[in-house]
């Protein structure tokens, strides 16, 4: 039942390439083609959609009733662009000999074509083409690798109960309220468009995604088979950040929305090639009536550096990721995509697709709504404010393929845990366009009314998302379900000795006694507080060494205890 919708894939047949040959430079536009054996994959551009059995009068014909019911509740009309490819120029296409089609373009009218140059120049030769791009080249020397986001095996201590490692990144945004209020993205669709998804089927905290039937289909676009559960982790980690749901161990920001997962991302070569599977992928959310695109993903530079990205490129409309995101914003989809991790390099801009229009850009900020250096900033090429939003992507916690908690940094974890909260926010307001949930979102955040190229509009919060979207309608939430206050030991991990502890109610206005342990649970620290009614207060623990350690504070009958780590 999960892969029922990959029905709208069949008939493309599965594919191979083969052939690898010396490196070679890439043609340039419009030149002669050099004879080779080498098989590549290239963009084949039709020149029309003429003669089509297809008609924007009857779109249940190649979108599903979910895509169109999308559409419609946003007063989009089905244009010429979402109609497929005319049939009789793939099927001359199969014709050609050793022409390998793996899948064709609806928004760009186009097809996907693995063949060896002398095959190329055959289909150059067809009437009904009109120009082909090379998408991929055999590997030139190391490849050029973007910053990737980093992952580290450390815990912060003092997170209420039921979310886990979870909780700060998602409070950050107004999701706990969000999830108090009943709204934890039932009847959403997410797409993830990511590198892999190892463990996903194991893992305790995805468990209710099966238990419950929000798995909705899976594909590998990379290998052009429905296996996700392999390759790269990095979407694993993503996805924990809206999907998992296990009380007490880890909630996510959407932990009750349907997911489609899509492998996008070869992670052993960076070639054009991978952003043509993101428009594949955006084409596929699109027909099955997906409502949110999630992807931690980011293209500037290439294996081959003279097909690089310049800032310039960064326009909104020349990369090929980038018109496929702004395609999928313009039939309704909410499109989030990570700012890229450039910041603290010679490039600093974001990258493709984050430059897309009417796509909600997310950056990276600390738990101290710092922005992070490796954030990539704005504005766009033609000076748009990009990115539009930022959240917590230094050290927010997500699940490894072996299903345990860590935290890593990186853009990739701010954008899906906004995902998330966008999907809780539009459940709640469902009458609202895409663009006017990005809107509300922006308008929300914490400089909402002063953006820039660094931050954005700030950091969204549902609660004031709500407010503005519905005035004068305050926000029902159940108190039963509102997130425990906790104990927070802060900064945590830390490499100083300067420790605050930001104090729970119970707490507060009253004279606290401080103690302080090492893993063998000898007593190291000791420390009176005088009764104060202020939030946070300053430890003063003296010098400690590298470890993990737990504080114990008291006040007469009411004891807290939280755990923290010195580097």
């Amino acid at each position: 039942m999960r892969f029922s919708t990959l029905l709208l894939l069949s008939g493309l047949g599965l594919g191979s390439l083969s052939g690898q040959a010396a490196p070679t430079e890439p043609d340039a536009p419009g030149a002669p083609v050099r004879a080779s054996s080498t098989v590549r994959k290239h963009l084949v551009y039709f020149r029309d959609k003429a003669n089509s059995p297809y008609s924007p009068a009857q779109p249940q014909a190649f979108l599903s009733a979910r895509s169109i019911q999308r559409r419609t509740r946003q007063n989009i009309s089905v244009q010429p662009r979402d109609l497929p490819v005319n049939p009789s120029y793939v099927t001359q296409l199969k014709a050609v000999p050793k022409a390998q089609l793996w899948y064709t373009s609806r928004w760009f009218n186009a097809a996907v074509v693995a063949c060896d140059s002398t095959t190329l120049a055959s289909i150059q030769g067809l009437p009904f083409v009109r120009s082909v791009v090379t998408l991929n080249r055999a590997q030139a020397g190391a490849r050029k690798q973007n910053p990737q986001p980093t992952v580290e095996p450390q815990q912060r201590a003092g997170a209420p109960a039921d979310y886990g490692s979870a909780y700060e990144q998602a409070n950050m945004l107004g999701a706990v309220t969000m999830h108090s209020a009943n709204f934890r993205g039932e009847g959403m669709q997410i797409a993830v468009f990511d590198a892999g998804f190892p463990g996903v089927n194991q893992i305790p905290a995805f468990q209710p995604l099966f238990d419950e039937g929000r798995l909705a289909s899976t594909f590998n676009f990379v290998d052009k088979a429905p296996d996700v559960y392999l390759r790269n982790d990095h979407g694993t980690n993503c996805l924990s950040t809206m999907a998992a749901n296990q009380a007490s161990f880890f909630i996510g920001t959407a932990p009750k929305a349907t997911y489609h997962l899509c492998i996008t991302e070869d992670i052993n070569s960076e070639h054009p090639v991978e952003e043509m599977n993101w428009l594949i992928a955006a084409e596929y959310a699109d027909s099955v009536g997906v409502d949110i695109i999630s992807s931690s993903l980011g293209y500037n530079t290439f294996d081959y550096p003279s097909i690089d990205y310049a800032y310039s490129d960064l326009n909104g409309r020349t990369a090929i990721s980038t018109r496929a995101a702004a395609t999928a914003a313009r039939v309704g989809i909410l499109v989030v995509n990570s700012a890229g991790n450039e910041g603290a390099s010679g490039w600093r801009y974001i990258t493709a697709p984050a430059d897309a229009d009417s796509i909600l850009t997310v950056g990276a900020v600390d738990a101290s709504r710092q922005l992070a250096g490796f954030s990539s900033v704005g504005p766009t090429a033609d000076g748009r404010i990009k990115p539009n939003v930022v959240a917590m992507g230094v050290q927010s916690a997500i699940l490894t393929p072996s299903g345990a908690a860590t935290r890593g940094n990186g853009t990739s974890f701010s954008c899906p845990i906004t995902a998330g909260m966008a999907a809780g926010f539009w459940q709640a307001n469902r009458n609202l366009t895409a663009q006017q949930v990005i809107s509300f979102l922006q308008r929300s955040g914490s400089q909402g009314s002063a953006p820039n190229a660094l931050q954005g509009y700030g950091i969204p919060n549902f609660v004031q998302a709500y407010a503005l979207a519905n005035p004068g309608t305050p926000l029902a939430t159940d108190p039963a379900k509102a997130a425990r206050p906790e104990l927070v030991v802060y900064p945590n991990p830390s490499r100083t000795d300067e420790l605050y502890v930001q104090l729970t109610p119970d707490l507060q206005g009253r004279p606290l006694s401080v103690r302080i342990y090492d893993t063998r649970g000898a007593l190291v620290a000791t420390q009176q507080l005088a009764a104060t009614t202020a939030a946070q207060v300053q430890l003063k623990p003296g010098a400690l060494g590298k470890g993990v350690y737990t504080c114990t504070i008291g006040a007469g009958t009411s004891q807290r205890t939280v755990r923290f780590e010195k580097l």
